[in-house]
């Protein structure tokens, strides 16, 4: 099959276009810009997403987000239909909803936002300043695991974008820079354990992968690990980077439960544009987390990591810099799962390289969206710390409960005084959103 403009792009042209029958698919630019006329800046983020669970549930959506970052105002205009696709064209990538439109093929391509809602129009086109970039390109061919079924998820972490926004009537041009991606497949948020065709397929997915984060983590009992509901696999974390220096990164993190300590996404770094670095020896912190207005979970506002390769190091520190904007999707008829959530801001990053030689700095802006899978029975989170020779020997569990609306902890000590501690504390339902 013959491959796009370059000869090391992995993405075809079959790869970028619609693919009617994925249970769900989505094309996505964000990036911050720039207006001439006035020097503002601001954030959007457009978004083009369709599904096809079955015949009698199909839909789309167009999702335009446009953050004006000096008076903290979201525009956003979010358009539903749960009775037909996107538009579409067969034999390139198109697609369409009302008069909105997205459309291009590596390294160039075009959208059209009218923003009814708003009275707001854009028309932006963006090149490709770097090579497209399957997530796991390396180790299963660009295919991910989600719940029983799999889907690829590509992008470009560099674009040069340029256009025209018409603003309180007034014709505006910006320029900047951002991130595109691509994914699809069969993955079912609102009930992430069915669809069976595809099990063979996704065990050998998940086997691959499992095989080669044990290749980069040697296993060891942690002095601290945290883990929470909302932390669930069928959420993550997500960030964009672009760095003063011209580097540009991707973090993508399926937590399995886990609040701190071993990540097990992936951090990918490019230097160039063509080069990858994919680190899979990370460690994360949430530094910041905050709870959401409207539902009981917890999300992160600051988080670190620190990631390892051979001997090469990356430590980044990641902060929200904007009130979030937070989109919600409701499932119809969960009994379990009630919906899922991302919370995105713009932000900062700050940290270092080191490739074994030299350490440099790093430092940039950044976009940060956790997505988190809510189930019924809300926050509730496990803390616990061992304490190891020669500071002595010990472990404790700190709970923090919303189901049972209780706060507890508990430390053994052995050594070096036998200690036993309990503690415990209602926690105040007006916390508590339900």
């Amino acid at each position: 099959m013959a491959q796009n403009n370059e000869s090391n792009n992995p993405w075809t042209k079959e790869d970028e276009r619609e693919h009617p029958f994925s249970v769900i698919e989505w094309w996505c630019l964000i990036s911050p810009i720039k207006t001439n006329e006035d020097n503002k800046d601001w954030w959007i983020k457009i978004a083009f997403s369709e599904w096809n669970k079955d015949k009698n549930e199909i839909g789309s959506i167009i999702n335009f987000d446009l953050l004006d970052q000096k008076n903290k105002k979201h525009y956003i205009y979010y358009v539903r239909s749960d009775s037909f696709r996107l538009k579409s064209e067969e034999n390139r990538f198109y697609v369409a909803f009302e008069d909105s439109f997205f459309e291009g093929q590596y390294p160039n391509y075009k959208i059209y936002i009218n923003d009814k809602k708003n009275n707001i129009k854009l028309s932006t086109k963006f090149t490709a300043e770097a090579l497209p970039r399957w997530i796991a390109q390396d180790i299963t061919s660009g295919q991910l695991p989600m719940g029983l079924g799999y889907y690829r998820y590509g992008f470009i972490p560099k674009v040069k974008v340029s256009g025209k926004l018409i603003f309180n009537e007034k014709e505006l041009n910006f320029a900047g820079r951002g991130y595109y991606e691509h994914a699809w497949g069969d993955m079912w948020f609102d009930n992430p354990l069915s669809g069976f065709s595809g099990l063979k397929k996704t065990v050998n997915i998940y086997l691959k992968l499992i095989r080669w984060w044990f290749r980069n983590n040697k296993i060891s009992i942690p002095r601290s690990i945290k883990f929470s509901t909302e932390n669930n696999p069928f959420g993550y974390d997500w960030a964009w980077s672009l760095l003063d220096n011209g580097w540009s990164l991707y973090y993508g993190n399926i937590m399995f439960w886990i609040m701190e300590g071993p990540s097990t996404g992936t951090l990918i770094l490019t230097k160039d544009g063509k080069k990858y670095e994919e680190f899979a020896n990370i460690q994360f912190r949430y530094i910041n987390i905050k709870q959401s207005k409207t539902h009981d979970f917890f999300y992160p506002t600051e988080l670190e990591i620190n990631a390892k390769k051979g001997n090469k190091k990356l430590y980044l520190h990641f902060k929200m810099t904007d009130e979030t904007r937070e989109y919600f999707s409701r499932f119809s008829g969960g009994n379990y799962w009630i919906g899922f959530i991302i919370n995105e801001s713009p932000g900062v990053v700050n940290g270092y390289y080191y490739d074994g030689k030299e350490k440099i700095k790093l430092s940039g802006i950044s976009k940060i969206e956790p997505q988190r899978q809510i189930a019924f029975e809300g926050h509730n989170s496990l803390k616990i710390d061992i304490l190891k020779p020669p500071e002595g020997v010990g472990i404790s569990f700190e709970l923090d409960s919303h189901l049972i609306k209780k706060k507890m902890f508990a430390k053994i000590q052995l050594a070096p005084i036998p200690k036993i501690k309990l503690y415990m504390k209602r926690i105040d339902e007006s916390i508590i959103k339900r």
